[in-house]
């Protein structure tokens, strides 16, 4: 009871169930909800943290910024058998269900989703302003291997019709991953260290309309998730990028619940030097027998790898480069000592 009626309190105000519409939405700044709302950053930073501290809403820091967002529906896993949500998903609950009853055909609700479409279609801009001006390096390294669209079939193809409650993607990039595999989660979060890419990520999912799915900014060698949080991780040609990738692996094996699974695309083994010397490739490609061993040391068993070959035509100056796709899955819980605390 007091979850709730802590909830309906803080949530009881006008200005707070625009808030809570808005950031169903979308993630925004208190910049952004003040030029939405029309208020002071003040008022609108005490109403945020109303609803923060009745958990509402979710925060969270990327850079100089700070993003808020509504927090994220129960997953299935986190409702019992009769169906009810334990107490402290209350919160959670109360809050899509509050802002299923806003009236969007409000005359305030639709000014206020008018700026919002401004507000996204600025993100967009800025975000591809940045993609335009690093399109011309990324085409040239695509060139070199089969299409994205041949890559990202396998990826499906090798998780076949499974479902997830959680995913993770590893150095998410432009968020791509979470689009392609929207039909097989529930919640979805992709990691960067890049804020430019985290911004292209952001606003191609905006884009899409995808609401199952959100990007944060973190250290992959320091997750900001509690141990046996995840289902799926996906790690798509960020190892090669890695002066450690099996430390790397090691921190995605402990978000792993028992029976996750971690999907690695990468390239084999190559000596294309300009993708070290212009592009920061620290690693020229992997065998099967590195990345196998590096899963198996996390405590995961290792289907075939599948091996991705482009055909080569006497018209092509540059080596082709064959992409593998590498799949672990945990049979049994692994325990691991952390030695960085969780992120709050």
């Amino acid at each position: 009871m007091e979850h709730l009626i802590s909830g309906l309190r803080a949530a009881g105000e006008p200005t707070r169930l625009r808030l809570l519409n808005l950031l169903s939405k979308t993630e925004l700044t208190v910049s952004d909800l003040t030029h939405i709302l029309g208020q002071s950053q003040p008022r609108v930073s005490r109403h945020l943290k109303l609803l923060t501290e009745a958990g509402l809403v979710t925060r969270f820091r990327e850079g100089a910024w700070v993003f808020y967002k509504l927090v994220p529906p129960a997953r299935h896993d986190e409702v019992d058998h009769a169906g009810q949500t334990t107490p402290v998903l209350a919160p959670r609950a109360l809050a899509w269900s509050l802002v299923q009853l806003m009236p969007q055909n409000d005359i305030t609700v639709l000014r206020d989703l008018d700026r919002l479409e401004a507000v996204k279609q600025k993100r967009a801009a800025t975000a591809a302003a940045y993609f335009a001006r690093n399109a011309e390096q990324w085409g040239r390294i695509r060139s070199l291997y089969i299409t994205e669209a041949e890559v990202e079939s396998a990826m499906l193809d090798l998780l076949g019709s499974d479902k997830f409650g959680t995913l993770l993607d590893i150095g998410t990039g432009t968020g791509r991953v979470l689009q392609v595999m929207s039909e097989h989660f529930e919640e979805g979060v992709g990691v960067d260290l890049s804020h430019e890419m985290l911004g292209v990520a952001r606003a191609n999912l905006e884009s899409a309309g995808q609401t199952n799915a959100y990007v944060r900014f973190a250290d992959l060698y320091a997750l900001p998730f509690e141990n046996a949080s995840v289902d799926l991780v996906t790690i798509h040609h960020v190892l090669h990028f890695l002066e450690e990738p099996a430390m790397a692996l090691q921190e995605a094996a402990r978000v792993l619940r028992p029976g996750g699974r971690i999907m690695i695309v990468d390239f084999a083994p190559h000596d294309v030097e300009f993708l070290r010397d212009e592009h920061a490739h620290r690693r020229l490609g992997f065998d099967d027998q590195e990345v196998t061993g590096w899963l198996n040391d996390c405590g995961l068993e290792v289907q075939a790898p599948r091996h991705l070959i482009p055909t080569k035509t006497t018209a092509d100056s540059e080596q082709k480069l064959t992409v593998t796709l590498w799949l672990g899955q945990q049979k049994a819980p692994v325990q691991r000592q952390r030695s960085l605390e969780t992120a709050s």
